[in-house]
């Protein structure tokens, strides 16, 4: 894999030699964002016009399926994009979906996953919700996937912007902390709730203030 050089100081690698997966590998923040928030208008489009939810039910089930995410985004990125690579398969798979991430943090292109996964993981995910909600279906997944697009709104700014001088300050710090400290540990990127759950928030704060 060459390394090259790009928009300036900012460095990145390829991860495929073929141009075409190369390109497909990458994506604009703008791509993914349209694509779920798209998503989510449609199916809350379908809840409304096409089930006999309550509009109470529908907000509730939506704040839930928001709610849901935060979880997941914990998890994920904790035992997925930071899985053990004890064989050579998976220290591969690691790199590819998110050690890269780390090595090139200032990447643009490789700050959310390219529209083909995304879709993709959409489509899995309503047919998964269906057979197990039912309609609720409708109105819980597009909070999930609300959820996901502020996830990787603020996952794009932490890298991109310096941060604000207000109380977002500390998702800045927060992931600074899980970049360039201790990779092990501060894995909540739009929120620190399940990092202060799990005890993961920042272990060598406790270390500190002793």
């Amino acid at each position: 894999m060459a390394e090259i050089a790009r928009s300036g100081s900012i460095k990145t690698k390829y991860l495929f030699k073929n141009p075409v997966l190369e390109k497909l590998s990458r994506t604009h923040i703008a791509v993914p964002l349209v694509i779920f928030l798209a998503y989510a208008a449609s199916l809350l489009y379908w809840s409304i016009t096409h089930t006999a939810l309550s509009a109470g039910v529908t907000v509730v089930m939506f704040m839930l399926g928001f709610f849901l995410f935060t979880w997941v985004e914990y998890l994920t990125h904790r035992y997925v994009f930071h899985m053990h690579t004890f064989s050579v398969i998976r220290k591969k798979i690691q790199y590819m979906i998110h050690g890269i991430h780390h090595e090139f943090p200032k990447d643009k292109d490789r700050l959310a996953m390219p529209p083909l996964v995304s879709v993709t993981i959409a489509t899995i995910l309503l047919l998964f919700f269906r057979l197990l909600l039912g309609d609720f279906a409708f109105s819980i997944l597009p909070g999930f996937l609300v959820g996901y697009a502020a996830y990787l709104s603020i996952h794009y700014m932490v890298h991109v912007f310096q941060p604000p001088k207000n109380i977002f300050r500390r998702l800045w710090i927060n992931h600074s902390i899980h970049h360039y400290k201790n990779g092990e540990s501060v894995f909540g990127v739009s929120s620190p709730l399940w990092d202060y759950i799990y005890g993961t928030i920042d272990p060598d704060r406790k270390e500190r203030s002793n």
